[in-house]
């Protein structure tokens, strides 16, 4: 594969469009364009969708996006953490990272980066709102499956997929019969009347009717337990529940898996502390599975 026609597809999937690529790199559009062609054709793959005015990555052009990024990105991190001379991290380092992580892992998480880096003040935000990163004075942003943003690089450093489980008092529907269902307030799942699931025996749908609606999954998780109904949660939060027998699998949710991204607004001259807590996460997540971060959850 082309080194430089995959540097300079991921400028164009990260800017969103070659005009707007060339502007902020200061390469000829028409050189950009060629490359991605060319690195199209060896490929023999359609990366992006190409509208009237609209450029869109298609799904193999995401994938391929989210996997090259994240060896791109860690290049240059390496790089830069050469060129600044390994200093000792130190300062004020502002994180805001998303709900669900941040109630799971990121407690013990920011307890022992702090015991490691005691020149460091660490100071974590949680929220699933976006953030402008520059405004706001956040040094790194954790956030689940986001867009291309032009002005970030960051990469996947935690995969996860959504499970349907439940007690095994509740019995599974037979035929077009309904579960009943704990769902969370304004998720995907609540607005469903049936999930499509990938079993061992096949795919099937599952009729369901939502009975309760909670704003926390740790709650949907809790209710699950006590027998009220069937969901759809994170692997990683029931790991614990489905080895022990607290709940049962009825399937893996058909659709993209959950990848948590940690963005930064510069992958040059990266500062020590933002270096460490890069290299933090890659040893607490060393393989990015559902398992490891099952590990913090009690």
């Amino acid at each position: 594969m082309d080194f430089l026609a995959l540097t300079d597809f991921n400028l164009v999937a990260r800017h969103g469009g070659f005009g707007r690529a060339a502007r902020e790199s200061g390469r000829p559009k028409a050189t950009l364009s060629r490359r991605v062609a060319d690195l199209e054709s060896a490929l023999d793959l359609r990366l992006f969708e190409r509208g009237a005015r609209t450029l869109k990555l298609t799904e193999e052009g995401r994938a391929l996006y989210e996997r090259t990024s994240v060896l791109l990105t860690e290049l240059d991190e390496t790089a830069a953490q050469i060129a600044s001379g390994g200093g000792a991290p130190r300062g004020r380092l502002r994180v805001s990272a998303p709900l669900l992580f941040s109630q799971a892992a990121m407690g013990k998480l920011a307890a022992g980066f702090a015991l490691k880096y005691r020149d460091v003040h660490l100071e974590i935000t949680t929220e699933d709102r976006p953030v402008d990163m520059v405004e706001e004075g956040y040094d790194l942003v954790i956030r689940v499956n986001p867009d291309p943003d032009a002005r970030l690089v960051g990469r996947i450093f935690l995969r996860d997929r959504l499970v349907v489980v439940a007690s095994p008092a509740l019995a599974r529907p037979k035929g077009a019969a309904a579960a009943p269902a704990v769902v969370r307030a304004g998720g995907a799942a609540a607005s469903h009347s049936s999930w499509e699931v990938a079993a061992a025996s096949g795919r099937r749908r599952i009729a369901v009717e939502p009975v309760l609606r909670l704003s926390s999954l740790f709650m949907v998780r809790d209710a699950v337990r006590a027998g009220v109904g069937t969901a759809q949660l994170p692997l990683s939060l029931v790991a614990h529940d489905l080895s022990a027998g607290r709940l049962v699998h009825w399937g893996d949710v058909e659709g993209p898996e959950i990848a948590l991204w940690v963005l930064y607004p510069s992958r040059r001259l990266l500062s020590p502390r933002v270096s460490a807590f890069l290299d933090f996460l890659k040893e607490a997540f060393p393989a990015g599975t559902p398992d490891e971060l099952a590990s913090f959850i009690d």
